[in-house]
Parts: C-alpha cells; structure tokens; sequence
C-alpha cells in the first residue's frame, strides 16, 4: 500500500478526531456548543500570550477598563513577571499568568477569559509550589495575595498561611506516594 502523506497536518487535531470519539455522540446542539467551547480557549490562550508579552515588555494597555487591560497593567504595576513556571517535581508543576514576590509580598495574578466558575485554589496551589520551591515558610511572608481577573472585575484574596502549608505538605505527601507506584510498575 502507498499511503498518502500529509505533512501538513502533523502535530495537528481534527475537531471530529478518532482520539476524541465522543462527539459521535453529539447531537448538532451539542456539536455547536463544544465547538464554541473550543473557539473561546483558542481566544483565551490568545489573550494569555497577548497579556504575557505587553507585561514583559511593559506596554500599558490603553482600556483598562476591560478584565485584559486591568490585568495587563495591574501586573506591570506591580512589576509581575509573566507566564512563570513553578516546580517541585515532575509530578507537580505549574505556570502561573503572573507573579511577583518583593518585600516578603507574594503576588500571583490569574486571567480568567471563560465563564466558568473560578476558585482561589489553582492560585493557592502556585503559592504552595512557589514556597516549595523557593524554600519559604508562609507564615514567614508578610502576605500572599492572590488575584482573579474576570468579567471586568478583580477578586482579591489574602491567602491563609496554615492553607497555603496544607497544600505544600499534601504535595510533598503525594509526590512520595506517586513515586512509590511508579517505581512499583517498573519492577
């Protein structure tokens, strides 16, 4: 047999795609509203590497009035690195929108360009990583703020140190244990 090649679509996924089988399920309503879905992470992901690169640069966005040009210039305002990524093990690691630690003051800021319904958690988590990291107790900092830009608005929460050094001991436990199971199926 002499197959046809398309080089042109590697690395590539077909929205009706064998892998993701489940639409054969689909009626046409459903169809239209995951391919909206998709259409809108697509726009997200967009506006996340759109709001990276003016924050790295230090281009102040001319709306601020919009939930991207308030994170954008809020972030340079409080000189946040972008798109930084934290790590404690191959099991757990994370890129962060944007973060920033002076002053014993974390910051970590979260863009949120769906309309699913957010949770300081993922945020918590990162701060968790950033200590883990970085080698810093939470009760040492003098604040971790964390903050949800979203539908025009900005969440802020003070994150709870004692939260902060559950999630911490809960990912060193888990690593451990993940470990453990991997070396287990290797034997």
């Amino acid at each position: 047999m002499r197959w046809n090649k398309h080089s042109q679509l590697e690395g590539a996924h077909a929205f009706l795609s064998p892998s993701s089988y489940h639409w054969i399920n689909y009626d046409e309503t459903r169809l239209e509203h995951r391919y909206k879905t998709l259409q809108a992470a697509k726009e997200g992901m967009e506006q996340h590497r759109y709001a990276a690169v003016a924050i790295a640069e230090r281009v102040v966005h001319d709306n601020e009035t919009t939930t991207l040009g308030m994170y954008i210039n809020q972030c340079i305002q409080y000189r946040m690195s972008p798109e930084q990524m934290l790590f404690y093990s191959p099991n757990c690691f994370g890129t962060a929108d944007a973060i920033s630690f002076r002053y014993k003051r974390l910051r970590i800021s979260d863009l949120k360009t769906g309309e699913t319904k957010t949770s300081e958690h993922q945020l918590e988590v990162y701060a968790a990583l950033f200590c883990l990291e970085y080698g810093f107790d939470p009760y040492d900092l003098r604040e971790i703020e964390l903050r949800i830009y979203q539908d025009g608005r900005c969440r802020v929460y003070l994150a709870n140190p004692k939260f902060i050094t559950f999630i911490m001991e809960k990912i060193i436990t888990f690593d451990k244990k993940l470990n453990t199971l991997r070396e287990e199926v290797t034997k």
